[in-house]
């Protein structure tokens, strides 16, 4: 993969100064996809090395017998807090002034930040069709795609909607696979989560279901901590919006700690699920966990994972383990599975079966980390998707 994206756009916002930025890392069909996070302190280069993901995500669920056709990668960022009161205005702006992209080149959707419903009404303010709408020129049938699409973002599933719950399925079912590869009995394995948002609170529910005990989760507001586990139900229940616990849903066992508690609590599973670059070099040493699965984006950095790797600890990188809300969306719109949870779920686990288990494969084959494996199943992809459907 060329370090150098094929496109970066640099947006202010006229009306309060804030900054934005797209990338787009690469095309396919003339196509690219990725999310659009809003977040104080966002950067251009952030947003690079997200779009770079997105390349690598889409690759890596390439099946030449599928009707989904993997799309390049890119990424939008707005630097704001998206709990200001300035916020959507500033969504709404940002997404006239990308409307050409949108319209053309870039397929988008939530991502850390924002919520899809927020995102469909500020793209409809903005004059745009859909978030989606570059890809719609590709569907075999659009009428039938988006209605498609449209039922299955209807769905529930124990009151949260399907379209929240299968990225969070791909990171707790990519825990499961190293916990049953290394001989790690279910019950009793222990799991601290940071975010309850979308994709931190998804993968919570998945793994006290499959019997994982989740000791420890995290929000804005701080960690939530029982050794015993956490009622995760409940706290997904007691969430708002941005992924935030009532704290009056707390039992009498359940302890309130700083936000960073998370981090260094008894667990052998960490599951950072809300913002990039949270484990450094600085608080790395304070992991006792043997397995971390990264189901924000990059949220640990490099030197970190180098010296957690010397410890024994197995980092299972993004670009595998929480790539498929977007793997979901392409399956149901080219039509390779129906608008159904049953459907989803399966797809999603035999998917990430095999992923991970390819990954942890070549990394034990290569004597190599599960990201640098990742990164060699990307580099063999590329070209044939390159070969069959061309560079651009």
């Amino acid at each position: 993969m060329s370090p150098t994206p094929l496109l970066s756009v640099d947006w202010t916002d006229h009306v309060t100064g804030r900054r934005g930025h797209l990338v787009v890392d690469r095309l396919v069909r003339g196509v690219a996809s990725g999310g659009l996070r809003m977040r104080e302190g966002c950067t251009a280069a952030e947003v690079a090395g997200l779009a770079r993901g997105m390349t690598m995500k889409e690759a890596l669920h390439y099946d030449p017998a599928a009707r989904y056709v993997p799309l390049g990668g890119a990424k939008g960022g707005i630097d704001c807090d998206p709990r200001s009161p300035e916020a959507y205005g500033v969504l709404v702006r940002y997404l006239r002034a990308m409307r050409p992209y949108i319209e053309r080149c870039w397929t988008t959707g939530e991502d850390l930040g924002l919520t899809q419903d927020l995102v469909d009404r500020a793209a409809a303010e903005a004059g745009l069709v859909s978030s989606v709408q570059a890809v719609y020129p590709l569907l075999d049938d659009e009428a039938t795609a988006r209605k498609r699409l449209a039922d299955a973002f209807a769905i529930e599933v124990d009151g949260i909607g399907l379209d929240a719950l299968v990225g969070g399925l791909g990171v707790a079912e990519s825990v499961l696979v190293a916990l049953d590869r290394a001989g790690r009995e279910r019950a009793g394995t222990r799991v601290s989560v940071q975010g309850m948002g979308t994709m931190g609170g998804a993968t919570a529910r998945f793994l006290a279901r499959a019997g994982l005990r989740v000791v420890a989760v995290a929000d804005v507001r701080g960690t939530i901590v029982n050794p015993d586990g956490l009622d995760v139900e409940a706290l997904l229940a007691a969430r708002d919006d941005h992924g935030t616990v009532d704290r009056a849903a707390l039992r009498p066992g359940d302890r309130k700690e700083p936000r960073d508690a998370w981090l260094a609590v008894d667990a052998e599973v960490l599951v950072p699920a809300a913002v990039s670059y949270a484990i450094g070099a600085g608080n790395q040493e304070r992991i006792t966990a043997r397995w971390i699965a990264e189901a924000a984006n990059m949220p640990v950095l490099p030197e970190a994972e180098e010296a957690l790797a010397a410890r024994g600890v197995t980092v299972l990188p993004d670009v595998v383990v929480n790539s498929c809300t977007n793997a979901w969306w392409w399956w149901t719109l080219f039509g390779d599975i129906e608008a159904d949870a049953e459907q989803a779920f399966d797809r999603v686990r035999r998917s990430m079966r095999e992923l991970v288990g390819g990954m942890l494969d070549r990394a034990a084959t290569d004597g190599t980390s599960p990201r640098a494996a990742a990164h060699a199943l990307v580099a063999e992809r590329l070209p044939v998707i390159a070969e069959r459907y061309g560079w651009y």
